[in-house]
C-alpha cells in the first residue's frame, strides 16, 4: 500500500464531562476529567494508521511532557514521527474539550507549535511525498505552509484532501490544488455564505466550493450523514449508520482518516466512502479523540452487525 502523508496539528486534548454546557459567565461542575492525545492532523493520521495504513506525519511539538506524550502515541500505533519537529520555543499544542451528556462538545485551541509549522518543516519531509499516494492536511497550522505542501504534494501525483477546518478564506490558487475538499455544515457554510443543514443546501454549497476551484466536495452533516459531490456524477447524499453518541469530538477526524485509507488501497469511491461513514460513527460512540478511533477489526466487525442505508442521487 503506498504512503498517506498527513500535515496538521497535534494537542493535547483537556476533556471534561458536563450534564449542560455552560452559559456565559456560569460555573457549571463537571462529571469527569480525562486527557487523550488530539488535534485534527493527529487524529486523522492515527485513525488511518489503526486501521492498517502505512503514514507519515509533519508537524510541529513543543519540548515539553506534552510533546513527548504526542510524539509517543504517534509511534504507538504506527504512524511514522521522523518530521515531527521539536519546537524549543514554545508550548505544544492544547484543547480545553468540552462534552455535555448529548455527546456535543465545545472546544478551545491554544495553538502553541502548530502555529509555527512552516515550509521548511515540508522541505525536511521531501522524502516523505515520493512513495505517498494520498496527502491530507487541514487550517490548524498557517495556511501558507499547506499551501506549499499541497503545490509539492501535486508534483509528485498525490490525491490532495483538505479539510478546511477551521474555516477561513481560501483562494482558488489553493482550491485548485484540491482533489477532494471536505467542510463540515459549519465550514461548508463560513467558505460559502450560505445555510448548510440539510443534502440539499449541502448540494448548493458544494456546488459552490467546486466552483471555487476544488475538483469534488464531501460535505459532513453530523447525524444526517454527508453529501458527495464527484466531479463527473450527480451529487450523492450518504446516510448516517445509527449509533449512540457518546463524544463526537473525532468522529470527522475517523471518517477522513478512514477514507484516506480506503483510497490509499485503491478501493473505489463507494466502498471508502462506506468505510468511512462507519468509521466516524464508531468513534462517536467512545469518549476521547484518538482513544475513540477504531481498529481495523473493530470496523470490519461494525460493518458486519450494521447494515448501511444505500447512498442515493439527489434530483
Amino acid at each position: 500500500m503506498a504512503d498517506i502523508l498527513v500535515l496538521g496539528s497535534l494537542n493535547l486534548d483537556l476533556i471534561v464531562r458536563t450534564q449542560r454546557l455552560p452559559a456565559p459567565g456560569e460555573t457549571v461542575l463537571g462529571s469527569a476529567f480525562l486527557t487523550a492525545p488530539g488535534g485534527k492532523g493527529a487524529n486523522q493520521a492515527v485513525a488511518a494508521a489503526k486501521l492498517g495504513a502505512p503514514v507519515k506525519m509533519i508537524g510541529r511539538v513543543g519540548a515539553d511532557d506534552f510533546g513527548k506524550t504526542l510524539r509517543h502515541t504517534l509511534s504507538a500505533v504506527g504512524v511514522d514521527a521522523q518530521y515531527l519537529v521539536t519546537d524549543n520555543e514554545t508550548a505544544t499544542g492544547v484543547a480545553s474539550i468540552w462534552v455535555d451528556e448529548r455527546g456535543q462538545n465545545s472546544i478551545l485551541v491554544a495553538p502553541g507549535a502548530n502555529a509555527r509549522v512552516s515550509r521548511a518543516d515540508v522541505d525536511a519531509a521531501a522524502a516523505a511525498f515520493h512513495n505517498a499516494r494520498v496527502m491530507v492536511a487541514q487550517l490548524e497550522i498557517p495556511l501558507d505552509t499547506v499551501h506549499y505542501a499541497f503545490q509539492c504534494a501535486r508534483k509528485q501525483n498525490c490525491l490532495v484532501i483538505l479539510n478546511p477546518a477551521p474555516a477561513q478564506s481560501l483562494s482558488r490558487k489553493i482550491l485548485e490544488l484540491v482533489d477532494l475538499a471536505i467542510p463540515n455544515e459549519t465550514e461548508a457554510a463560513q467558505l460559502t455564505g450560505m445555510l448548510v443543514q440539510d443534502f440539499e443546501s449541502a448540494r448548493n454549497a458544494a456546488n459552490v466550493i467546486k466552483q471555487m476551484g476544488a475538483r469534488r466536495v464531501l460535505v459532513t452533516l453530523g447525524a444526517q450523514g454527508a453529501l458527495f459531490l464527484d466531479d463527473a456524477a450527480p451529487a450523492q447524499a450518504l446516510p448516517p449508520f445509527s449509533v449512540q453518541a457518546v463524544d463526537t469530538t473525532a468522529a470527522g477526524d475517523a471518517f477522513i482518516g478512514a477514507l484516506a485509507a480506503g483510497l490509499a488501497r485503491n478501493q473505489d469511491w463507494t466502498t471508502s466512502l462506506r468505510e468511512a461513514s462507519a468509521a466516524g460513527a464508531l468513534a462517536a460512540t467512545k469518549l476521547g479523540a484518538q482513544p475513540s478511533l477504531p481498529t481495523r477489526a473493530e470496523l470490519d466487525e461494525f460493518l458486519r452487525s450494521h447494515a448501511a442505508v444505500a447512498p442515493f442521487t439527489l434530483q
